[in-house]
């Protein structure tokens, strides 16, 4: 499931890849409406599994964070991440990724960060774990 799930620049929130065309894809938002709406070759699209986190010695990917914020409050983020300080943001990021890359993790990324994880775990998605390998399961 969280294969399917993408980002679009310039849009915001999370979309679901529902099918692919010749030159665009059909997409639904993650949110409450299912809005559907046609996605161009021409828009930067990101699938959230392709996202990883800077840290100090490699780069943590965005599942694995979603996984340690979903382990310490499994439910929604108990702070509103407009109204809390940047100061406040930044140090709850450290209790989950203790180690990320202060210079080039900025604070814009960690906000989308507690956004996205607020619009899966508000919509129903909450398996973070790696996908079995087919592979494996064929042995």
């Amino acid at each position: 499931m969280f294969e399917t799930i993408l980002t679009i620049s310039g849009k915001p929130g999370l979309y679901r890849m529902l099918s692919r065309g010749n030159n665009m894809f059909i997409v639904e938002t993650v949110d409450a409406t299912h809005k559907r709406i046609p996605v161009y070759n021409s828009d930067k699209i990101v699938l959230l599994d392709d996202i990883a986190i800077y840290t100090d010695t490699e780069e943590i990917p965005l599942r694995k964070v979603f996984e340690t914020i979903y382990a310490k409050e499994a439910a929604v983020l108990s702070f509103n991440i407009k109204e809390t300080t940047p100061e406040e943001l930044k140090e709850y990021f450290e209790t989950i990724l203790p180690d990320y890359d202060r210079e080039r993790v900025y604070l814009t990324h960690i906000k989308k960060i507690y956004s996205w994880y607020n619009i899966l775990v508000e919509n129903g998605v909450t398996d973070f774990s790696e996908p079995q390998e087919e592979e494996a399961a064929a042995e």
